[in-house]
């Protein structure tokens, strides 16, 4: 392990916070047209952030979106600037050793107040409202299809984006697109789409199933019309954090498939007692991963930065 310390919070005196999440802490810096996104190696599950963290998390986390957001930048603009500290405002700079490798200078934008999912294959909360009911996000899909399945065509599934502490919930179409206009829906429906279609063709190239993702989007002023507003990609992308990533290798639908992604954390919290009501923990003093769970989620993020870039973690 390069770092066997965890970055829990930044700590960055010299700059206001203005958000703190599950992962990222945000920051204003001396530009009113950017902020400071910090990823820290916190780690949440269930929306639940544990006690400690997985070391150089944040920097797996950043490196991986900064592939995607180059990769996916023909497909929509997004909000990142740059991630050379040196290239950052002055006042951020001076924090060049703890910031280093897990922040990146972005773009102001509005947030979209949508979580906007995209499903490839059957599984997770999907599986569980298809077996219910036969439908996803209440969206008929065809009978007799099995765990792990990949779905005839990419589903758009829409959920709320709730506040630190409470549940998204999963939403119709229709819904969403009450929630933020029937015009900037189909936008984001449509291109959410194509990101996924674009970025599952990679990964299956790379030996891994994308099974499903979550994306951000925010708004920003037009450059072509200041007078209107241009729909942007925001946040992390494509990352183990928001995205559920399985194995080509060994895949076959029928059952739950191992993965990449922070189900290994949920298994484990639910092995060990974790249920809706025990969010405190057993004591109300929280969650607290055991060494063999933190290096054991730390292999998964490292495996998908191998997997993704052919590269070793940087």
């Amino acid at each position: 392990m390069a770092d066997s310390t965890a970055l829990i919070n930044s700590d960055l005196p010299g700059l206001t916070l203005v958000s703190k999440g599950k992962v990222r802490d945000i920051y204003s810096t001396s530009s009113p047209e950017y902020l400071l996104f910090v990823a820290s190696d916190r780690i949440s599950a269930y929306d639940v952030i544990l006690r400690n963290g997985v070391p150089e998390k944040g920097k797996l986390l950043t490196q991986i979106s900064l592939f995607w957001f180059e990769k996916l930048k023909d497909i929509i603009p997004n909000h990142f600037v740059t991630a050379n500290v040196q290239e950052m405002p002055e006042e951020v700079r001076q924090y060049k050793d703890q910031l280093e490798g897990r922040a990146m200078l972005v773009r102001k934008a509005q947030v979209v107040p949508l979580e906007a999912i995209v499903r490839g294959y059957l599984t997770g909360s999907g599986w569980a409202e298809y077996k219910k009911s036969g439908t996803v996000h209440g969206i008929p899909l065809p009978s007799g299809l099995v765990e792990s399945q990949k779905l005839p065509e990419p589903l758009f599934t829409p959920s709320t984006k709730a506040e630190q502490g409470a549940h998204d919930e999963n939403i119709s179409p229709e819904t969403a697109a009450k929630l933020i206009g029937e015009d900037l829906y189909s936008q984001i429906s449509s291109v959410a789409i194509q990101l996924y279609k674009t970025a599952a063709s990679y990964a299956e190239s790379r030996g891994l199933i994308l099974a499903d993702t979550k994306f951000e989007f925010g708004l920003v002023p037009s450059t072509t019309s200041p007078s209107s507003q241009q729909l942007i990609l925001v946040d992390e992308v494509l990352t183990p954090d928001s995205s559920r990533y399985w194995p080509l290798e060994g895949y076959a639908p029928g059952r739950g498939q191992p993965s990449f992604d922070k189900q290994y954390l949920r298994d484990w919290l639910v092995q060990n007692g974790f249920k809706k009501g025990l969010e405190g923990g057993a004591n109300g003093e929280g969650w607290t991963m055991t060494p063999e769970v933190v290096e054991g989620t730390r292999k998964r993020y490292v495996d998908v930065v191998k997997m993704l870039m052919g590269e070793e973690v940087r």
